[in-house]
């Protein structure tokens, strides 16, 4: 018994070895996501509506409620932007709601070089969409709220610009505030 135990003891640990051999490989051909490319791929299908995904400054605060995860991207803010809203966009099961700082029109080119250029940027990134502007404080507030019973995931860039942050929460995509209107008004009917 002991010596079977043994046997699928090395048994194991070769195929760990192996495993890792083989994720090395991957990720040196380049076909494996490593990263936070890697990570929103594995949660995307996990998150559903009321999940949030953030693209923040590299300023943006290390919050500890139990909901919220973060990840640093290493990446340009505008770009990591694109990937996130790109990869909800081919999900079947939600869609992108996005919310910007009310306070972003109103920084100042002299009190943060580059704003201007970055809210240009930003504006062709998000093309058409619809898009929430709320002061900062009242969308943390809401990202404290969700991560109580749902999880955020956050991705920090390495922006150095204020107010900049883009909260996308997602929400239903093969479900809409309408269909939800007329169930709740047929749900008395019913009775």
């Amino acid at each position: 018994m002991q010596e079977a135990r043994n046997a699928q003891r090395r048994l194991a640990g070769r195929i760990g070895s192996l495993v890792a051999v083989a994720a090395a490989a991957a990720l040196a051909a380049g076909c494996a996501s490593p990263g936070w490319r890697g990570r929103l791929a594995a949660e995307l299908p996990v998150l559903g509506h009321r999940n949030w995904i953030c693209v923040v400054d590299s300023a943006y605060p290390a919050q500890t409620a139990a909901g919220i995860e973060t990840l640093a991207t290493g990446g340009r803010q505008v770009d990591v932007v694109k990937a996130v809203l790109q990869a909800v966009d081919e999900a079947a099961h939600v869609r992108a709601v996005v919310y910007l700082d009310a306070e972003l029109p109103h920084v100042a080119e002299a009190d943060a070089r580059g704003i201007g250029a970055y809210r240009k940027e930003l504006r062709e990134a998000l093309g058409n969409r619809l898009v929430t502007s709320l002061p900062h404080e009242k969308i943390i507030a809401r990202l404290d709220d969700a991560a109580k019973v749902f999880r955020v995931l956050i991705l920090k860039t390495d922006l150095t610009l204020p107010y900049t942050s883009v909260f996308i929460n997602l929400d239903c995509a093969y479900w809409s505030g309408d269909a939800q209107k007329r169930l709740l008004d047929a749900l008395p009917k019913a009775k």
